[in-house]
């Protein structure tokens, strides 16, 4: 059996995708590792890993919690901006520390979230195997899919391939700074310069937890490039209560803008009103966020709690309103739940335009947001069976895409034969 590390941020996003997957790799007799920031530690205790701290004086314990809020003040190019600067200060953390700790560790693999790119190059610093997981939206380029931050759906008319670019390029430029520091390391470690901005990624194993349904078409994926379905279940997350009690029996409205925004009172307020006076029950979570304005009265008197148990509500739900994070989105369509999406910041514009284009929901950008242009979009999702229909078509695909078990079996392999594995 292996040792096999994991590298992911201290995000709730992306700790719910890869503490299952390591759980999973556990369970079949592996010792898992997570090398991570002290405010991982807590999640992947719970989840029974292992767990050993990196960047304990760059981070120290609620660190991220700190940065989290902060950016949770921020959106769109602002936020994202804000995101890759905290972004290269955690690559420059992780590259001067975790090759030593993987040495010392033994890990004989790596398992890299697909937002820490230097986790490729420290496992091509020690000449490990490592495999590429796609928490959020794929990364990978393609010239016929808009960049994971625009409002732009897929089109196959000429021009989109040279509006895609000029974006892309507007991208790199943003995050020049990470790659700089990247490159950096690279030098000083002998190895050779990317020739292009899909190198950092796995030349082995590359998984994503969204079925192929949901996402544009694609020419340029490699041969090892997997669409295995969403991995989410307990594994680490905390146990919550819900007042179950309370629920009125009507149409549940589930709201929730994630770990993150849950401090944004105006949008929430937005929310109440637009479903103030609706045949449904409105349920806000506020994903355990604290914000120094208090949360006023709201319109229709919803039922609001600061975390709400996820998995469990959504089997009771008839709409979600989110932000569009991949893993409330993914959530959402596991169990057959038409959407409508506030995207506010990072790839969540590119999950909610795949969201509209599958017809699996709505969305109202936050630029735009307002009561009635809100309200009509839930009306028109709560009302029109085609969105409840199109959620359950990509439940079903979820359900045939293999999910965990899928994504372990292609993991082992790549480890036992340290070769790419084609789909």
């Amino acid at each position: 059996m292996a040792h096999i590390g994991l590298i992911c941020p201290a995000m709730t996003g992306h700790l719910n995708t890869m503490l299952p997957l390591g759980r999973e790799l556990q369970i079949r007799g592996h010792q898992v590792t997570l090398f991570g920031l002290l405010d991982n530690q807590r999640s992947t205790l719970a989840a029974g890993l292992n767990f050993q701290a990196i960047g304990e004086s760059e981070f120290p314990a609620g660190a991220m919690t700190q940065l989290e809020a902060e950016q949770g003040k921020l959106v769109g190019s602002a936020a994202l901006q804000y995101c890759i600067s905290w972004l290269r200060k955690l690559a420059i953390t992780f590259l001067e520390e975790t090759p030593q700790a993987l040495k010392q560790a033994g890990v004989d693999a790596l398992l890299v979230d697909q937002v820490s790119p230097e986790g490729g190059t420290i496992a091509e610093y020690l000449n490990i195997p490592f495999a590429t997981v796609c928490s959020g939206l794929i990364l990978n380029r393609d010239k016929s899919v808009p960049p994971y931050g625009t409002l732009w759906s897929y089109s196959p008319n000429w021009w989109a391939p040279m509006r895609n670019r000029v974006a892309h390029i507007y991208y790199d430029f943003l995050e020049r700074s990470i790659w700089e520091a990247i490159f950096k390391y690279r030098r000083k470690w002998n190895l050779p310069f990317y020739s292009s901005y899909d190198d950092y990624f796995s030349p082995l194993v590359q998984l994503s937890q969204q079925p192929a349904e949901f996402e544009f078409p694609r020419t340029t994926l490699p041969k090892w490039f997997h669409f295995t379905g969403p991995y989410h279940n307990s594994s680490g997350r905390k146990s919550v209560s819900f007042p179950y009690e309370k629920l009125t029996g009507q149409p549940l409205i589930y709201a929730s803008l994630g770990t993150v925004m849950g401090h944004l009172v105006e949008i929430f307020k937005t929310i109440a009103e637009a479903v103030d006076g609706l045949d449904a029950q409105l349920v806000i979570s506020l994903g355990g966020a604290t914000s120094s304005q208090p949360l006023p009265e709201l319109s229709g008197s919803p039922l609001v709690v600061e975390y709400a148990p996820q998995l469990e509500l959504l089997q009771k739900t008839a709409l979600t309103i989110t932000h569009a994070g991949m893993n409330t989105t993914l959530e959402c369509l596991s169990h057959g739940v038409p959407m409508v999406a506030i995207p506010i910041c990072n790839d969540q514009p590119g999950v909610a335009t795949r969201i509209a284009w599958t017809g699996s929901g709505e969305f109202v950008p936050v630029s735009q947001l307002s009561v009635p242009k809100l309200r009509t979009a839930i009306k028109r999702v709560l009302t029109e069976n085609s969105y409840k229909k199109n959620a359950t078509r990509l439940q079903q695909a979820i359900r045939q895409a293999g999910g965990i078990n899928r994504a372990a079996d292609i993991i082992e392999q790549m480890i036992f034969t340290k070769k790419p594995v084609f789909a």
